[in-house]
């Protein structure tokens, strides 16, 4: 017992975030069997507890973090690990979500269905709403307008709920319908679907909103069910926990990326809805999203929705800026991407479920798309690499 290396985490409990760091952080502690780990159940907004300043510990993992604490693991010759994601980077050794690319893929979710106006809703106070928020901006320019809603999160107003909730139904009122809304995160995905139940706009129809986090109770709780961007906490939660190691080895951890990429989206009601004003053409891109994997072609594609094939090509490039046989192409890759992913499934079973006629296919249109063969696509992802 005397030989084992003393360990703080400074990470809350509260949310789905903070809980899937702390499993991450679990799967590399099982792995190891010389860390006494000191935790205690906290909020985000919580204060670090005074007895950490004055602690005899080896290495803290924290994801509230100040310059004291930083002045006093410098002083006491503790190792610090920084998972703190709400101020700007501060060129300490951290790791975080990429928010930018979450902030993209948000944009690409309703840009797949179709969507020209956007609208991003964050807080104002809070780096990583910001930073998510910049790059769905920029994203959407090439498509559309795009407005943004944005407060202060924690009550750190004296605006009432009441006034903060009209204030976001006068904002939904002045988009162009329809209009997919991008949240900064599922409480606030849940805030902008409760305004639209209040002012009487539909959801996904007129609004369809998308959060971040996948906090599955939050999302299924939301009228309609919310979709969600999901983090990859758990592989940062691990990542953390092997730097901390290194340095409390007297190594210095080399560091190839410090912002870890979204694992996808999971889609739910609240953006389940292709949103082109043209039936036809609604139903033909349904069709090719529902049987895709199936092995169809475009001909299958004309065969089931009453418009030419020119007509079928001019309007999706219109609407999705690709042809029939990309966006058929486009959804067996995110199928394939979901499953090599999510399972343990062989890349030549993955490729049969995904309508690819050879797995070589698949192979190629992966080195062509991603500048990786399915393999490495999913050694990238894995959420904790090869550690059991």
């Amino acid at each position: 017992m005397g030989d084992k290396k003393r360990i703080a985490l400074i990470v809350e409990s509260s949310g789905v975030y903070g809980r899937e760091l702390l499993s991450g952080i679990m799967r590399y502690c099982r792995s190891s069997d010389d860390w006494l780990v000191f935790y205690e159940q906290r909020d985000l907004s919580s204060e670090l507890p005074d007895w950490l300043l004055n602690w005899d510990g080896h290495g803290i993992i924290s994801r509230v973090t100040s310059d004291r604490l930083v002045e006093t693991c410098e002083r006491q010759k503790i190792a610090l690990v920084e998972l703190t994601d709400r101020k700007e980077d501060s060129g300490r050794l951290r790791l975080r979500s990429d928010d930018r690319e979450i902030g993209r893929m948000g944009l690409e979710h309703f840009t797949e269905r179709g969507f020209e106006s956007f609208g991003y809703c964050g807080f104002d106070d809070e780096a990583w709403s910001i930073r998510r928020c910049d790059s769905f901006v920029e994203n959407a320019a090439k498509y559309g307008k795009c407005s943004v809603y944005s407060s202060r999160w924690h009550g750190a107003t004296q605006t009432s709920w009441e006034t903060e909730q009209a204030n976001l139904i006068d904002w939904l009122g002045s988009l162009p319908k329809p209009v997919g809304v991008m949240a900064c995160c599922d409480i606030r995905g849940q805030h902008v679907l409760q305004a639209c139940a209040q002012a009487g706009f539909n959801a996904p129809e007129e609004v369809a909103v998308l959060g971040v986090d996948n906090d599955d109770l939050l999302c299924q709780l939301c009228t309609p069910p919310l979709s969600s961007v999901i983090p990859n906490a758990e592989r940062i939660g691990f990542m953390a926990a092997e730097m901390l190691a290194l340095m409390m080895d007297g190594e210095e951890p080399s560091l190839e990326q410090t912002h870890i990429a979204p694992i996808g989206i999971c889609t739910r009601q609240s953006t389940e809805i292709v949103a082109i004003d043209d039936p036809d053409i609604a139903a033909a891109i349904s069709y090719i999203r529902e049987n895709a994997c199936d092995g169809i072609s475009v001909g299958d594609v004309l065969k089931n929705v009453p418009v030419s094939r020119s007509t079928l090509e001019r309007q999706l490039r219109r609407y999705l800026r690709r042809s029939p046989q990309q966006e058929i192409r486009n959804v067996r890759m995110r199928r394939a991407c979901e499953l090599l992913k999510m399972t343990e499934l062989s890349v030549e079973r993955i490729a049969n479920n995904c309508g690819f006629t050879h797995p070589e296919y698949m192979h190629a249109f992966f080195k062509r798309e991603l500048k990786m063969t399915p393999g490495e696509y999913r050694e990238s992802t894995k959420v904790v690499g090869n550690a059991s």
